[in-house]
């Protein structure tokens, strides 16, 4: 067999990672028609098919999902090969809204190392008004957060976050009594929307619960305690939407933008990667 292609290998490990052809194009400032070329390309050098690809989703085939790691391997070790005389390390310091992490943040830290192990990444999270002034401070290289899509802002949008009533699939309202809330509290513009919504339409309602990020808000969802205020893809595992089930009123979206005044190529590398990954969560191709 001919030596594999480094690039298509990099493409396949990038369309996995952000399952999106149109996600791995940005990344590696090419197009998605020449993505699919080169992936194209490795399957007809591999004779596998690697991935299924279908006009809402790209899932890896059984032939792709036992590539996958050693496509991962070859693509980490090229990288580590080309930055061996590089030693410097260079210390990035991003504040994230923790309404915006969720379970995805494992792989995303693993491809950001993979990508420059001697950056150093060191993340918090907090509230986005937390976060927005932190950045504006000084404190913070980066910041992404989220903000009214009414809003003017001058950072990057990665893309419209949706919000919706969470709660668990067995959970029904008690009558008589008003909605049980889990939100992040009141500094939280989440939690602000959501309640001005209910109170503009007349129904009770009261908070049972607070907590400081979305895994934390969800769970009190999960074991059926209060309905929760969250992203829909931060929604848990045996939760559901019920505003329309219960005719709760529409919860405003909001946008997920990414602050950043730096100039150094391995910094805007490094964030162009996490603005590529944010980008993927809303899963259009």
């Amino acid at each position: 067999m001919k030596s594999l292609d480094l690039d298509a290998v990099k493409a396949f490990v990038l369309i996995v990672q952000f399952q999106s052809f149109t996600r791995a194009a940005e990344a590696l400032d090419s197009t998605q028609s020449a993505i699919s070329l080169k992936l194209r390309r490795l399957e007809d050098q591999l004779g596998k098919r690697l991935l299924e690809r279908t006009p809402r989703q790209v899932r890896l085939s059984a032939e792709g999902a036992a590539f996958i790691e050693a496509a991962r391997e070859l693509v980490g070790a090229h990288k580590r090969a080309v930055s061996a005389f590089d030693t410097k390390r260079r210390r990035l310091v991003i504040g994230i809204s923790h309404q915006l992490v969720g379970a995805e943040l494992p792989g995303l830290l693993r491809w950001m190392n993979e990508h420059d192990p001697n950056l150093v990444i060191e993340l918090r999270s907090a509230g986005s008004v937390e976060v927005l002034k932190a950045y504006e401070d000084g404190v913070l290289d980066a910041a992404l957060v989220l903000q009214p899509a009414d809003r003017k802002h001058n950072g990057e949008v990665l893309f419209q976050e949706s919000f919706a009533w969470i709660a668990a699939a067995h959970w029904e309202p008690r009558p008589g009594h008003p909605i049980p809330l889990s939100t992040q509290g009141e500094t939280c513009s989440i939690r602000a929307a959501a309640v001005r919504a209910l109170n503009d339409a007349g129904i009770s309602w009261t908070e049972v619960f607070i907590g400081k990020g979305a895994a934390i808000v969800g769970a009190a969802a999960a074991v059926g305690l209060a309905v929760a205020v969250l992203a829909k893809r931060a929604a848990p595992s045996g939760t559901v939407d019920i505003g329309e089930s219960l005719s709760l009123p529409a919860l405003p979206a909001q946008q997920a933008v990414l602050y950043s005044a730096l100039h150094d190529g391995r910094s805007r590398q490094a964030l162009k990667t996490l603005a590529t990954a944010f980008r993927s969560l809303s899963k259009t191709d």
